[in-house]
């Protein structure tokens, strides 16, 4: 009978336990819940301000273009071609080469000018001895005519073919220049500095001077020109400017940077009627061989030049129905639509006129839920506000890990600091313990009770545990 009361009494002690562990549980639940709804309603209030990416207006100096097409053109072209009939006896170049002025670049069969040459010269001395044997009569028939002993009109006649032999001379030796000149012709040389294109004409062949294909191209490299056109309408800024001084013209690359950059030569004396377009042509020195003669290339000419203009990005300005206009940012953290006057706009930069001052700060992106007086949080920081407040180093913020936050909530750092089984977690463990004792619970004999009493804890009205997961800094 006796043992029938001692279990009786255990199984009582044991539906009390399991009572007070259940109603432990399911305070522990609603206290969860309680502060979910509560960090839910933290990050709700966060996420209420419209993430975006914000720039300073800044000063620069920006230029002014006028864009237009053209080609690139050697500033001198010119073809070799043979002046004279003959053999081509040999090519003195590489294709691809460059050359200079002068030098030798192919050579024909010289054979036939040669004894051209000599034959010239052979007749000159012909006459010259002929002209010495004439003048020594002229001389005789003078003093016969002085001494009465001869008649005048003899020595007028020699005097005469002293004469004509000195102008045969002066043919003989117009022959003997004609003849060396194309006896040199054998010779073809550079006319100019530059770089000679693909051979047109094979040694042993025979070339003409009629010939119309000639033997090689060559092309002069640097400096190097391009003609290109800009529209009618263009003409009266790009004339002013061109008559203020140097006008500096640039060829843009791929990526929009400039890989050559010269200066404006001379403008065409009239427009293009059935394009209504005007040539310009620009010199550049390529040293680096950035341009190649027949290369397609976009021109843009500087006009002028805008001083401490107001820039900014390019997507920051945003169109509408009563204009141009940009967001900035205000002390508050909220977005303003702000009216501008845009001067000048490509699609990397926008040059404002009015609107806006130095250094203030514009929206850049995150443009698709923003309006007016609307909220803002800048990108990967803190809202505007802060974010716009100047940081010295060392100086420690809510979610730095030197220093505890104030709601209570710590960043990942600390909460890897408040791990199991660490100073902090023993602390936790005997308060739980404390509390338990206050409720008339004996803890210790079930090691589920002291997961109870910090849910016990926490609905009493003790501060949540930090590190827990959710939770924003």
């Amino acid at each position: 009978m006796r043992y029938s009361y001692v279990v009786g009494a255990l199984l009582l002690l044991g539906g009390g336990a399991a009572a007070v562990t259940w109603i432990k549980g399911d305070a522990a639940k609603q206290a969860d819940a309680q502060s979910s709804r509560g960090g839910g309603g933290k990050r709700g209030s966060q996420n209420g301000a419209v993430p975006v990416s914000v720039a300073t207006v800044k000063k620069q100096t920006v230029p002014v273009y006028r864009d237009g097409i053209g080609n690139v053109q050697a500033l001198f072209a010119v073809t070799a071609r043979a002046q004279v009939d003959g053999k081509l006896l040999s090519v003195e170049f590489t294709e691809g080469q460059d050359v200079k002025k002068g030098d030798v670049l192919a050579r024909i069969d010289p054979a036939i000018y040669k004894a051209l040459y000599e034959q010239a010269l052979a007749k000159k001395a012909q006459d010259e001895a002929t002209l010495g044997s004439a003048k020594l009569d002229l001389e005789r028939y003078t003093h016969l005519a002085q001494s009465n002993a001869g008649t005048k009109q003899q020595a007028d006649q020699q005097a005469a073919t002293v004469a004509q032999l000195v102008a045969q001379i002066s043919s003989d030796q117009a022959a003997i220049d004609n003849a060396k000149a194309t006896l040199d012709f054998t010779t073809i040389v550079s006319p100019l500095d530059g770089r000679v294109g693909l051979r047109l004409v094979d040694p042993g062949n025979i070339v003409h001077a009629s010939d119309q294909t000639g033997i090689v191209s060559i092309a002069q490299l640097k400096p190097i020109a391009v003609v290109f056109t800009l529209p009618q309408r263009e003409l009266a800024v790009t004339a002013a400017a061109f008559a203020r001084g140097p006008v500096q013209v640039e060829i843009p690359g791929d990526n929009g940077k400039p890989i050559a950059t010269g200066k404006l030569m001379s403008l065409d004396n009239q427009i293009d009627i059935t394009t209504g377009t005007i040539k310009l042509k620009a010199q550049f020195d390529n040293e680096k061989l950035t341009l190649w003669p027949g290369q397609f290339v976009a021109a843009r000419v500087v006009v002028d030049m805008l001083t401490d203009a107001k820039v900014v990005a390019s997507s920051a300005v945003r169109r509408g129905t009563a204009g141009t206009y940009v967001y900035t940012v205000s002390a508050d953290s909220t977005a303003v639509v702000t009216p501008v006057v845009v001067a000048l706009q490509d699609d990397a930069i926008a040059v404002l006129s009015s609107g806006v001052d130095f250094d203030q700060k514009i929206v850049t992106e995150g443009f698709s839920q923003l309006s007016d007086g609307k909220a803002i949080q800048i990108s990967g920081g803190d809202p505007a506000g802060e974010a716009g407040k100047a940081k010295k180093p060392g100086d420690k913020t809510a979610a730095s890990p030197d220093q505890a936050p104030a709601n209570g909530v710590v960043t990942p750092a600390l909460a890897s600091e408040a791990g199991t089984g660490d100073k902090n977690g023993t602390k936790r463990e005997r308060r739980h313990r404390d509390g338990g004792k206050a409720g008339g619970i004996e803890t210790g004999s079930a090691p589920a009770a002291e997961g109870t009493m910090t849910a016990e804890g926490q609905a009493a009205g003790s501060p949540a545990p930090q590190g827990k997961p959710g939770a924003r800094p």
